[in-house]
């Protein structure tokens, strides 16, 4: 069942969500360096990474499912926000150029709806970055955290969803490596966790980052050559020998 829009609001405003936000912002402005002139939509609760965008962005928007509920984002007006069904957003098809799907998927009820409806709303060659809770990871077994709700998935989960919303995943990232606890060693080591994580135990990782570019035509399997058989060529029977019944 989906956190509630309160319960996302407070986590973040926790220190241990104040260190979380601070790593994943870091992964998706890597990912996408510039996104100027670009119209970028946070789908879940993405609002605490899409100020990464603001300035340069044409336009941002938050769309927040329902079941989740929504805050004023951002704070000040104009507001860029919306409560939407999670797979039936109030967009035109090919609307917007870049997506960013974070807690959503988990706790979705069909997460491939959800990924088919970021594949209309996005415009031909656009890029969709999916966070989501890594199954093997310590996030995603303390519900301490919203990692902890919800439905985990492995690299080949999220690669057979994408497939079949017409995704081409293209870069993977691991995030989140410190365990999920709440103390001042810890939340001092974050980042060093961060830099040896990612060379030590990466499939342990507290969550993916996918980066998919979407697909503009279904790519069809290649078809096998049929080789037939033809029948062999009768010779005719020698002279004086009697032909053989049919």
């Amino acid at each position: 069942m989906p956190l509630d829009v309160v319960d996302l609001r407070d986590f973040y405003a926790r220190p241990l969500g104040e260190i979380a936000r601070r790593i994943l912002r870091g992964k998706l402005r890597a990912r996408w360096p510039a996104t100027s002139g670009l119209r970028v939509l946070g789908v879940g609760f993405a609002s605490p990474y899409l100020g990464v965008f603001r300035g340069e962005a044409e336009r941002l928007l938050a769309l927040y499912p329902a079941q989740q509920g929504v805050i004023a984002w951002p704070p000040e007006p104009p507001h860029a926000a919306a409560l939407v069904e999670a797979d039936m957003w109030p967009l035109p098809d090919a609307a917007v150029d870049r997506v960013i799907a974070i807690h959503v998927l988990e706790t979705s009820d069909s997460a491939a709806d959800v990924l088919r409806e970021a594949w209309r709303c996005l415009a031909p060659g656009g890029r969709l970055i999916v966070v989501a809770p890594n199954r093997r990871g310590a996030w995603a077994q303390s519900d301490a955290t919203p990692f902890g709700h919800g439905r985990p998935f492995s690299r080949s989960q999220l690669t057979d969803l994408l497939r079949e919303a017409l995704f081409t995943p293209e870069g993977w990232d691991e995030a989140l490596f410190m365990p999920p606890v709440e103390r001042g060693l810890m939340l001092r080591s974050a980042f060093a966790f961060e830099r040896f994580g990612a060379r030590l135990w990466a499939p342990f990782a507290g969550v993916h980052l996918v980066e998919a570019t979407k697909q503009v035509m279904r790519p069809l399997p290649a078809r096998s050559t049929r080789r037939v058989k033809m029948a062999p060529a009768l010779s005719p029977a020698p002279v004086g020998v009697p032909a053989p019944a049919p």
